[in-house]
């Protein structure tokens, strides 16, 4: 009786799980990570990694911070071969793929052309400056060297910007951080970008498509589990001018706003991908766009035109 007592009195009751959440600005945007877990005092030691993730990988890739490994690349890269980090590398290698995949509709050389646009301030290459510097646009341009892990641009005005994939690259490696300590149920944003593991409260996670003219309203409200999201949209860095609409998704044959689309959404497995797929998507246009989609193994879109139609691929129409 009395070993039976002290087995009783040294039971301990499990502890519960709770869901810990926080939002952050970064990469030019609000970022959000939210994931369950049984330690109050470890969550907020989890959360402070997650941000300070994000905000190594900011430095690293912001073409608006002169001392980040980007803009040193912009720099440089044009007069001589320049030794890079390996995960810089490996972003650029697969930034080339969907290059590559995309015949040129995703070209982080964009940025060519694309660094004098100003959307908070409404300023725009005139024609003259667009013609001068459009044929910089070439991602055949940028040679990379896997041996030295080096880098050249083989065009003096070439430069890039890596804002088409940079920030699903910082989801992957987040969500990646939180399953290293035993994380299963979590959701990492930054802007347009999302992933979700496991799911939430023992049911599925909702991500919402925003309307691309009325904030205040979804298009859709998509039920998820272990998937990236990316939404690429003409509404969230934008200014409109004689009528026109000028935003951040540039074409890189032209030097101008793609406007095909209004909002492009892709699911994939990885935020990277998703991420450069969405950018890619919108710049091909509605039916180059979703033919190249229907042909990927595991990728999703949905696609809101140039006239508010919205187009399903194959997946989801055949699954509705």
């Amino acid at each position: 009786m009395v070993l039976i007592a002290i087995a009783v009195l040294f039971t301990v009751s499990p502890v519960k799980a709770e869901w810990f959440s926080h939002e952050f600005d970064v990469m030019g945007t609000r970022a959000k990570v939210e994931f369950e877990h049984n330690s109050a005092p470890q969550a907020k030691k989890l959360i402070q990694q997650v941000v300070d993730e994000m905000n190594r990988i900011d430095h690293l890739m912001s073409p608006f911070k002169p001392d980040s490994e980007l803009s040193k690349i912009n720099r440089l890269a044009a007069k001589s071969a320049l030794v890079i980090s390996g995960e810089m590398f490996s972003l650029l290698e697969q930034s080339l793929h969907y290059s590559h995949l995309t015949k040129g509709a995703f070209d982080i050389t964009f940025s060519s052309v694309g660094y004098l646009y100003d959307f908070r301030n409404k300023i725009k290459p005139n024609k003259r400056e667009k013609e001068g510097l459009v044929a910089s646009i070439d991602f055949r341009s940028i040679r990379l060297d896997k041996v030295t892990k080096t880098i050249k641009f083989n065009n003096l005005k070439t430069k890039i910007d890596l804002g088409g994939i940079a920030k699903g690259h910082a989801v992957d490696q987040c969500i990646a951080l939180l399953r290293l300590q035993g994380i299963k149920n979590a959701f990492v944003s930054a802007g347009g970008d999302s992933r979700v593991i496991g799911k939430k409260n023992d049911r599925l996670w909702y991500i919402g498509i925003k309307h691309p003219r009325d904030k205040n309203k979804l298009v859709v409200n998509l039920p998820l589990e272990e998937v990236a999201i990316s939404t690429s949209g003409d509404y969230e860095r934008f200014f409109i001018q004689d009528g026109v609409r000028y935003h951040h998704i540039i074409d890189p044959k032209t030097g101008d706003s793609a406007r095909s689309s209004q909002s492009v959404t892709i699911l994939a497995d990885t935020s990277t991908d998703a991420d450069a797929l969405s950018t890619s998507i919108f710049v091909l246009g509605p039916v180059r766009g979703m033919d190249l989609v229907n042909q990927l193994p595991n990728i999703s879109a949905i696609i809101i035109d140039k006239n508010g139609k919205m187009t399903f691929s194959d997946d989801l129409t055949n699954a509705k």
